[in-house]
């Protein structure tokens, strides 16, 4: 299976498994919502209910009758039960339920003879439906002499409206079903961008420190294999083929402690030793230890330290990213250029920058410089001895003194390195 297709095959697994989540917080999102919009809706209509239900039970108390029991006196103040709410519709039954004769219970045996009651079921809100197309909320009290009231509440226009809501929230959770795949699809691919760049370049890592471990040990094993083909010649005579052995086994032990360094890098196992230091001093020694070199090579090595005070860093970090822009520029520089270490203090930052007047760096190569095994011309580095690996470091010394650092073109020619580092 190549990359292509791991990573597509890892993208729909992120969109379905991003579906099913959303998916299911907005059911139970759209469940809770319609619940709690019912209870809303009938809330109207069941305070009504429980309201006739008190009143019913006020009157019999106070009267000792049943509700709208026609006696002399009650007749009045049944009805004006009734008249609160026009939508109410109260049944008379008897002590088994059925509805009771009489001259106001005439409309109501002809509508609501086969109506739903349950002479269990008091003081409870339920639903009934009527004709499959009116619906009702009831509610069911019995007197103290056994006989019923069934109360009824038409609830059309409520049933009405959740209806509608339903319908819309349903359409809404469609449309954010929609809207889910497409944002998953999205979220997924730029969740995986970093991952798949990742990727690319551990592959591309891999591929070039396998391509530079075994450049060197090529050379070694064949002059090795050459002076084992003349096993009676001095070392004299041999001397060039040995210093060749040699200056690869350098350059590849350098390549390994460098690896080893990023890979600590990488698995966050590196802290920071920090301390206070005069920075300006330390620099000066650094420098110092350049100075032979550069004179020998007609090259002007040139300080100007105005920081002038202490720093809390990493000193021995410190020390190692400015040797290795110190080396970098004495390598990547000609006969009479010069070589200009800085230091000073702006914005409450320390900026230390290394300034050559050598070959150079494309606009290009600015961007990538600080990647690992980049290289402008592969073949110059490697003559130069270099390993690409140089600038990673110093990159990474920086960030972890939470600090910046750029390349530049130099004002007249050559390059620019700029340092931004805190002070404490």
């Amino acid at each position: 299976m190549n990359e292509e297709e791991q990573v597509r095959k890892q993208l729909i697994k992120n969109m379905i498994l991003n579906l099913i989540t959303f998916s299911v917080i907005f059911y139970i999102l759209g469940i809770v919502i319609y619940s709690q919009f019912s209870s809303y809706v009938y809330n109207s209509a069941d305070t009504e209910l429980q309201n006739a239900i008190i009143q019913i039970r006020d009157n019999q108390r106070n009267f000792e009758v049943l509700p709208r029991h026609i006696e002399e006196g009650m007749e009045e103040r049944n009805l004006d039960i009734r008249e609160q709410s026009p939508r109410l519709v109260f049944i008379q039954r008897d002590s088994d339920g059925n509805i009771k004769e009489g001259e106001e219970n005439e409309f109501l045996n002809d509508v609501f003879t086969d109506v739903f009651f349950d002479k269990i079921q008091l003081n409870q809100i339920y639903e009934i439906t009527i004709d499959n197309q009116y619906k009702y909320r009831g509610i069911n009290y019995q007197a103290e002499d056994g006989e019923y009231t069934q109360i009824l509440i038409n609830v059309n226009a409520e049933e009405d409206i959740i209806d509608r809501f339903a319908t819309t929230l349903v359409t809404v959770l469609v449309i954010s079903v929609i809207l889910i795949i497409i944002a998953s699809y999205i979220l997924s691919k730029k969740t995986l961008k970093p991952i798949i760049t990742s990727w690319k370049k551990q592959n591309e890592f891999v591929q070039d420190a396998s391509h530079e471990l075994r450049t060197p040990l090529a050379i070694i094993q064949a002059k090795q294999e050459l002076l084992l083909e003349k096993p009676n010649s001095t070392i004299l005579d041999n001397a060039r083929d040995i210093n060749i052995t040699l200056k690869e086994t350098k350059r590849l032990t350098r390549l390994i402690k460098e690896l080893m360094e990023l890979a600590r890098n990488d698995s966050k196992e590196i802290n920071l030793n920090k301390q206070k230091f005069n920075l300006d001093k330390e620099i000066k020694e650094i420098v110092e230890m350049y100075s032979e070199t550069a004179k020998s090579q007609e090259k002007k090595l040139i300080q100007q330290l105005k920081f002038g005070q202490e720093i809390n860093a990493d000193l021995n970090k410190l020390k190692e990213l400015l040797i290795i822009l110190l080396d970098n520029s004495i390598k990547y520089t000609e006969k009479k250029d010069t070589i200009t270490i800085k230091t000073y203090k702006k914005e409450g930052k320390c900026f230390i920058e290394v300034v050559d007047t050598g070959i150079g760096i494309g606009k290009e190569a600015k961007e990538h410089v600080f990647e690992r095994f980049y290289r402008e011309e592969k073949s110059r580095v490697r003559e130069k001895g270099g390993t690409g690996l140089g600038l990673s470091i110093a990159y990474n010394i920086v960030k972890l003194h939470k600090g910046a650092i750029k390349i530049d073109k130099n004002y007249e020619d050559g390059t620019r390195i700029i340092i931004k580092l805190p002070i404490s």
